[in-house]
Formats: C-alpha cells, structure tokens, sequence
C-alpha cells in the first residue's frame, strides 16, 4: 500500500478504498491507517448528530468496530469508501439517538435550584413562533412528495434507503427529491 499522503481528492478516495480492502483481509496496519485518515470527518457526522461530545466519541469507537467487521461488505463501485463509512456514522449516530437510553438520562431532583432555566423569554418565543409559521408556509409550498420525505428524514431520522424502501422509490430519486425540495425551502425562507 502507499505510503505517502495523498496528492489530491482522487488518490485520497483510492487510497481509502484499497485500506478498506486491506481491512476486510484482517489487515490491522491499513486499520490504523484508516483510522487516521478517516477519524475525523466520521468524528464530525456523528458530532454533528449528537451535540454531546462524550457520546459521539462512543458513537465513533461503534463506527470503527463496525468498519473492521463489515469492511468485506465495502463495494467501490457504489460508493467512495468515506461515504460508505460516513453512512455508517450516520447510521449509529441515529441509533444511539433512537435508544431508551438515550432519552432515559435526567437530573437528580436535589440539582433542580441549581439548573438554569431553559425556557425562552417572551420575545424569544414570539420570534420562534413566527419562524415556525415561516418554515410551516414553505413547507406547505412544497409537493407533497418532497414534503413528506423531509419531514420523514428530519423529524424521524430516516435515512436515504428507508425513505427510497418506503416510498417504491428508486434511491437516486428520493435523494434528488429531498436536495431540491431543500433548496426550494432555502429559497423560501430567505424571502
């Protein structure tokens, strides 16, 4: 395998795919060099999901262990290698937000006093409610094919292959619908 940093996107994209070959063969060098390359923007997709620092780190020790075990099931001529990990992240993140666990977590009542109130002021919710009103009447703008796979991906987490499954949809279709029905909502909201 190389081992010099890649040159340009193309021979980074290369060079993630072969170490995830390599990886499916048991190969615990090209793991560690995976690792190192990819750790941080899969880092970035689950943090990007869970905004708690300590579990998207648990999230992302999940991601790696599910690499070394699937990485045979890796298939570059479906996708780059860091989009098939990043679904992965992805994937586990949603999980981990999904679990009762998740939702079980609360604090002791002694430290109630102690908690800030994380209620919104009255002109906070003035504001807020008029940015609802706002993405309700651009949502409603939408047909209702792109706007129920919004609010299907938003609001309950599915992902592309579970709205392309549920829909009759081909894949591509349901992620072009999803990408200009957001930027019809884009365009909306910035009027």
């Amino acid at each position: 395998m190389l081992t010099t940093a890649p040159a340009s996107a193309d021979a980074e994209r290369d060079l993630q795919a072969g170490l995830l070959v390599d990886v499916a063969q048991g190969d615990r060098a090209a793991f560690e060099r995976l690792y190192r390359l990819a750790s941080s923007r899969l880092f970035a997709v689950c943090l990007r999901l869970l905004p708690d620092r300590a579990e998207a780190e648990d999230v992302l020790q999940e991601v790696f262990t599910s690499i070394w075990h699937k990485a045979e099931q890796f298939d570059p001529a479906r996708a780059s290698a860091m989009t098939w990990m990043a679904m992965i992240a992805r994937n586990r993140a949603i999980d981990r937000l999904r679990s009762p666990s998740h939702h079980a977590r609360t604090t002791a009542i002694e430290l109630g006093d102690e908690l800030p109130d994380g209620g919104a002021s009255p002109a906070e919710e003035a504001e807020a409610s008029t940015d609802r009103e706002r993405l309700q009447r651009c949502m409603d703008g939408l047909d209702d094919r792109r706007r129920g796979l919004i609010r299907t991906a938003f609001f309950e987490g599915a992902t592309y292959e579970e709205l392309a499954t549920r829909s009759g949809a081909p894949l591509g279709s349901v992620k072009s619908w999803i990408r200009r029905g957001l930027l019809q909502l884009r365009a909306c909201l910035e009027q």
